[in-house]
């Protein structure tokens, strides 16, 4: 108020030509005031005997004589000084102002420094995460990898055992067949020899010292060549198994991987609707519930009172402060009523 109060006084005072505050200020005949030097300079263009006011018009004849008027040019002062005075009283209050809004602006820098450290311990522990679930990650595909090597290798070697015990056991059989085959042709030119004996003497003799047939080896049975066709089909299954259990599990590792949260500030929330997204019944602990307290509505509502109750003793039971707590388990730190 006080700076419009100066702001009026300044257009009053002030000259119409140079619209200035007047300087060595002077009074013409009509009641208008100019500065000395500003109605000098308009008359002095007139080149006319008839001289003018700016403002009203009014002619003059002769040129008045311009006196400086002491008593105006004391008003113009003392207004000078009054203005001086709101302008540092002006000054002093934005610069309160200033100050304000820079200690604001200095607490907001220092939050957003507190933050971005924040941010950046979180980035470290991402990072810092990230690493060691590669790591662990690569010593457990390592396992699995060593693992499944380890069973081929397992498998490999019995196969190569069984084949080896197998084709032993086929070449031993071998055997006994040729040894069979090579008795069953000696016995069949001895008796060749025998048969073409005409002398009937020397045949019964020599009949008799032909040695009986040992008995056959075993007839082979004709069976499909397939040997460890089964290894292979139960190897196939174990693949079909392992590839159905990854593919299921890694959607799951998947789904983890993409929903690591990032704990970046959440706007706080202005409405009822906001907070209700958040709203929880809870069942109040009468365990905890210290003596001053009075539960009731199912142990959902709790009030002070002077009376202390005759609660049971209990080791969870507040005794120096006004509290209870629920038996949900909530976040944060909202478990604790007062």
């Amino acid at each position: 108020m006080a700076q419009q109060g100066v702001q009026l006084d300044r257009e009053t005072f002030s000259c119409s030509i140079c619209l200035n505050l007047l300087k060595d200020p002077v009074t013409i005949p009509c009641g208008h005031s100019y500065c000395m030097n500003c109605i000098k300079s308009f008359w002095d263009e007139d080149e006319k005997e008839i001289h003018s006011c700016p403002q009203c018009r009014q002619t003059f004849t002769p040129r008045p004589v311009l006196v400086k008027s002491t008593m105006l040019a004391d008003l113009v002062e003392e207004l000078k000084k009054i203005g001086l005075q709101a302008a540092l009283a002006d000054h002093r209050q934005r610069q309160r102002e200033l100050e304000v809004s820079r200690q604001n602006i200095q607490q907001r820098i220092q939050d957003r420094e507190k933050d971005v450290k924040v941010l950046q311990w979180e980035v470290e522990a991402i990072n810092h995460s990230a690493d060691e679930a590669v790591e662990d990650s690569e010593k457990i595909f390592t396992q699995l990898i060593r693992l499944i090597q380890k069973r081929s290798s397992d498998v490999k070697q019995q196969v190569r055992s069984q084949q080896e015990t197998e084709v032993s056991r086929v070449k031993e059989f071998q055997e006994k067949l040729e040894q069979e085959i090579t008795e069953l042709k000696r016995k069949d030119a001895e008796m060749k020899k025998l048969s073409h004996t005409e002398d009937h003497t020397q045949f019964l003799h020599n009949y008799p010292s032909l040695s009986a047939l040992s008995e056959s080896t075993s007839s082979i049975n004709i069976r499909p060549l397939r040997y460890f066709e089964d290894v292979t089909a139960a190897v196939s299954e174990l693949r079909d198994k392992l590839q159905d259990v990854l593919r299921e599990k890694w959607t799951n590792v998947s789904l983890t991987v993409t929903e690591v949260d990032v704990l970046l500030s959440q706007p706080e929330s202005k409405t009822r609707a906001g907070f209700l997204k958040y709203s929880r019944e809870i069942t109040l602990d009468p365990n905890t519930a210290n003596t001053l307290l009075f539960l009731c509505k199912g142990n959902r509502k709790a009030t002070v009172i002077s009376k202390h109750q005759s609660y049971s003793s209990h080791p969870d039971r507040f005794n120096d402060w006004v509290q209870v707590l629920s038996r949900e388990s909530l976040s944060g730190e909202g478990q604790q009523l007062m």
